[in-house]
């Protein structure tokens, strides 16, 4: 596949910002770009005089980036024909073991707690008791087991909007839900409107599809309802986090979820809708955007209030999209395992995506990432979150791509800003999680300060930041 030189310098947003050489800057940002999945592997970039011209650079900065990543394994060049993207070694990045894990490194690139042991090992051992029930089935099923769907359904009528197991589909987490309702809704340049920043899965989801895309600004104040709602008059879908919001961890008040009323279908994100932390301030089990919007599709997940390994999500929608999307569905998967759909089922039924001890923890941690920040990066700028498990810290200076590259030579991996946003947005911002213990991550702040001054200071270099999640 061909990707046109206009179309790189979209994805390269104002690559031309911060410190050090230019050609430098530029691999950098290409580099995260093919670790993102936004460059695919195989994938022939443009020329370095069409690139060059397309960015208002020279083609020697364009041809001294080239090489960079051709040389540490990024690019493979044959004569007479394009770079084409790889990776290191042809497999996993460099500097990233098989497991994903680096023992001497504190990742910071995914935003997901650990497993609660005894919860969770309590809720296999029931569900194991209960397997034999559905041996004589064939175990394939597109809307889920009955178990789950009518838990999923309490969950829901318990936060004040009653549901029927016909509304709900299960699905193999938040991510599959969103991808098969993409590819139910959308058609190729169709325009899907969004929250900016926002989850990077599901604007690569978005783009997968080919849509185009309307992004509008959440700032500091929250959503901008005017500019949602002239949007929307455009769009074919769109896509909200209403509940503390990834990356911010901002809650939408009542108020505003009322006077928000898209012209077009609507998916809510309510994966981290169980972890309000803040013990004044939003209530905690508000009710769900879809009591005063019966229309809006919603997607959960237990990936951030229980554990990510589940890989349990849902749809709460009409039963006719249902059929829609369980039509569609065989193309990609056949049905979500039966074992974690029905430990899932225990604990919904048991009240466990809300756990007090797991909110106290979240809270401890975040005050620990405040506190850190405070001391070792006093000018990074990190609004303390409603809830949900993130910070998004904005430095004085927009170094969030080339921060991400020379953060693990420090010792940290973290997400860089422009992965939750399109056309290089967010360079000021990275997505800083309290999802570990204390003390790590006020060493992993130490570690990220260093690399902040060795970037200031001219120091980087070419390394490989973890994926997101």
């Amino acid at each position: 596949m061909k990707i046109s030189a206009h179309a790189v310098g979209r994805m390269l947003g104002t690559w031309q910002e911060g410190p050090g050489p230019a050609h430098q800057r530029l691999s950098d940002r290409l580099r995260l770009l093919i670790l993102d999945g936004r460059l695919c592997l195989g994938a022939a970039l443009p020329g370095e005089r069409d690139l060059a011209t397309a960015l208002g650079t020279s083609r020697t900065t364009v041809g001294a980036a080239y090489r960079t990543l051709v040389d540490h394994g990024y690019l493979e060049t044959r004569e007479r024909a394009r770079a084409t993207v790889r990776l290191p070694h042809g497999d996993a990045p460099a500097g990233r073991r098989a497991g994903g894990t680096d023992g001497e490194t504190i990742d910071l690139s995914f935003a997901a707690p650990p497993a609660p042991p005894e919860v969770l090992h309590a809720a296999f051992a029931t569900a194991l008791e209960r397997l034999p029930l559905h041996f004589e089935r064939h175990g394939y099923d597109r809307y889920g087991t009955a178990e789950l769907r009518e838990a999923v359904a309490g969950w829901y009528g318990r936060r004040g909007l009653p549901t029927s197991p016909d509304h709900v589909m299960i699905t193999s987490g938040a991510q599959h839900a969103i991808g098969l309702l993409v590819r139910t809704l959308l058609s190729p340049r169709d325009k899907v409107l969004f929250d900016h920043p926002t989850y990077p899965h599901a604007i690569r989801a978005f783009t997968d599809a080919r849509a185009r895309l309307l992004p509008v600004a959440v700032g500091p104040s929250g959503w901008d309802v005017p500019q949602l709602l002239a949007a929307a008059r455009s769009a074919q879908l769109a896509y909200l986090i209403p509940d503390f919001h990834n990356p911010t961890g901002m809650y939408m008040p009542a108020s505003v979820r009322r006077s928000l009323r898209p012209a077009c279908p609507t998916v809510i994100d309510e994966t981290l809708a169980d972890l309000g932390l803040e013990a004044t301030g939003p209530d905690p089990t508000a009710e769900p955007f879809a009591v005063t919007h019966p229309t809006a599709i919603s997607v959960g997940s237990v990936s951030k209030s229980i554990w990510g390994g589940l890989r349990i999500g849902w749809i709460r929608a009409v039963p006719a999209l249902l059929e829609r999307v369980a039509a569609a569905r065989p193309a990609t998967d056949l049905g979500t395992p039966v074992v974690e759909q029905l430990a899932t089922a225990v604990l919904l039924n048991a009240g466990q995506t809300r756990r007090p001890e797991a909110l106290r923890q979240l809270r401890a941690q975040q005050d620990a990432l405040l506190g850190a920040l405070a001391e070792h990066l006093p000018e990074v700028h990190a609004p303390r979150a409603a809830g949900g498990v993130t910070l998004w810290a904005r430095f004085p200076e927009p170094v969030g791509s080339r921060l991400a590259a020379i953060a693990p030579d420090h010792g940290v991996t973290i997400a860089a800003g422009p992965q939750f946003g399109v056309g290089g947005a967010f360079e000021r911002h990275v997505r800083l999680p309290y999802t570990l213990p204390p003390p790590r991550l006020t060493e992993a702040v130490r570690r990220l300060a260093a690399a902040h001054r060795a970037l200031t200071a001219g120091g980087a270099g070419i390394h490989t930041p973890a994926p997101v999640a």
